[in-house]
């Protein structure tokens, strides 16, 4: 006989990715139990701030305002050429400055406050699933074995994840070509260099953080140098600082030091059974952009609604496999895109003539709305319909409706994590087509600024993730979507 559940999900792994997802189950009406090596959190920087989509995601269920001062940056850049990422509309270069310590403490607080579990100092060991459910077993601070089981399991658990390697989910890509040292300093002196200085031993960059830290990149273009792994320390950083730029900072205090490389994969499924993965665990690339981070918040918002809905029965046939459908191409490009950066940022004399190609092409206006909407994750489209309405498959904007109860910002209408039904034409036909699935979507009747706000669309149905899944004025196009995506509609 099977054990009894303890949660119906367990995330194996306590980083944004992790409490992220717990939140969403929380809302979705799932119980999960999130099981984290650290006993307490790590306190280190890490991650500087997300991309706009993901700021869009945040803004989503509310929790931007936990967030006090935060500032976006209008200025970027793509493979180190600089331009304006508002040449497209609602993007920017993200929230920057924002370390991830904050970003995971915001997301553990609320996701606390929703009922997640967060147990810390278990480390995940082995998995056994069957027909009803997978058992994890733990170890925990104290040297004791424990198991956790749940209706599905899910790898959050970072790049070396080993839910994916007791999962047998292949992983394949290209190893690190080039090593980045990096550290957090006080009192090192030096400089700014936020988009980089390029010399002739290698490229270092120098961005100021608040309360007098100064973070410092390097990356040496000696590739013999491949070998340093995880535990550089400070006098190597220094060490290979001044060998580069001939400064010395080694009398700064570190605060924290790391190394990373521009290894690329991707798992090759984000879906085994009732095993799946997201953020690191799924996808591994150069951090460049800020859009690690901010792909492994944007897994979570798509996967964890899915998730809940399949595990309170309430799911249509196939809607957990869309998490792979969607959200696979999504990191593909993300590769690719990180990977073209890392050639042209970090490359010695021999990439020389692909970042005076991609300083030319960037020139154009085109180029550059092209580039910020992939950077900023704002033209993500998933496949719903490619001959649908525009913006069907694409997420929803953040624009202001006038309604009968005043006006309304769009990502308000999402903090519940329901479906929304956007009725822009007072359409009582559709009103009554939705009310099957009152309890999983609300209807809400408003007017936009104007007729083109959303490309001249009558009607919206937007999925609890901020995506359009239809588009139309047809009662029966709407039960059909309706359907498919929140499963059979409720008893009159």
């Amino acid at each position: 006989m099977a054990r009894k559940l303890d949660a119906d999900v367990i995330v194996v792994g306590g980083g944004p990715t992790g409490l992220m997802l717990a939140g969403e189950l929380r809302l979705g009406g799932a119980s999960v139990i999130v099981a984290e090596a650290l006993e307490r959190p790590s306190g280190q920087s890490r991650a500087l701030g997300f991309t706009t989509r993901a700021l869009e995601s945040f803004d989503q269920r509310g929790l931007v305002e936990r967030f006090p001062g935060l500032e976006t940056s209008p200025m970027g850049h793509f493979a180190g050429v600089p331009f304006d990422y508002t040449v497209l509309e609602d993007a920017n270069f993200g929230a920057r400055g924002i370390p991830q310590s904050q970003t995971e403490a915001v997301l553990e607080e609320w996701a606390g406050e929703l009922g997640a579990d967060l147990r810390r100092g278990l480390t995940f060991l082995s998995l056994e699933q069957d027909a009803e459910g997978v058992t994890a077993t733990v170890v925990t601070a104290d040297g004791r074995r424990e198991q956790l089981r749940g209706r599905y399991l899910v790898g959050a658990d970072g790049a070396r994840s080993t839910v994916r390697k007791a999962a047998g989910i292949d992983f394949p890509g290209t190893s690190g070509s080039q090593v980045m040292h990096l550290a957090d300093v006080v009192g090192c002196g030096v400089r700014p260099r936020p988009h980089g200085e390029r010399l002739p031993g290698g490229l270092v960059q120098v961005f100021p953080l608040p309360d007098g830290v100064d973070r410092v990149i390097l990356s040496e273009y000696d590739t013999s140098l491949l070998g340093a792994g995880e535990n550089v320390e400070f006098a190597d950083v220094a060490a290979a600082w001044k060998r580069v730029t001939g400064e010395d900072i080694s009398g700064g205090t570190p605060l924290w030091v790391s190394s990373f490389t521009d290894a690329t994969r991707q798992a090759a499924e984000y879906r085994r059974g009732r095993v799946l993965l997201a953020g690191d665990a799924a996808h591994i690339h150069l951090p460049v952009g800020g859009q690690g981070m901010s792909a492994g918040v944007q897994d979570a918002v798509n996967l964890g609604w899915k998730l809940a809905a399949t595990v309170r029965g309430r799911a249509s046939e196939g809607l957990l496999d869309t998490y792979h459908a969607e959200r696979h191409p999504v990191g593909a490009r993300l590769l690719s895109n990180t990977r073209a950066q890392g050639q042209a940022i970090f490359g010695g004399e021999e990439s020389q003539a692909l970042r005076e190609l991609f300083a030319e092409l960037i020139a154009l206006a085109e180029v550059k709305r092209q580039l910020a909407g992939a950077v900023s994750h704002i033209d993500i489209r998933y496949d719903i319909d490619a001959d649908g309405h525009p913006l069907v498959g694409r997420r929803l904007p953040p624009r202001t409706l006038e309604t009968a109860d005043g006006p309304v910002r769009t990502p308000e209408l999402l903090h519940p994590a329901q479906g929304v039904l956007l009725d822009l034409t007072d359409n009582a036909a559709l009103r009554a087509a939705a009310t099957g699935w009152r309890s999983r979507v609300t209807t809400v009747t408003g007017t936009p600024p104007s007729a083109k706000t959303f490309d001249g669309a009558t009607a919206l149905l937007v999925r609890p993730d901020g995506y359009i899944a239809w588009e139309g004025s047809d009662p029966a196009g709407l039960s059909g979507a309706l359907e498919r995506w929140f499963g059979t509609a409720e008893a009159a």
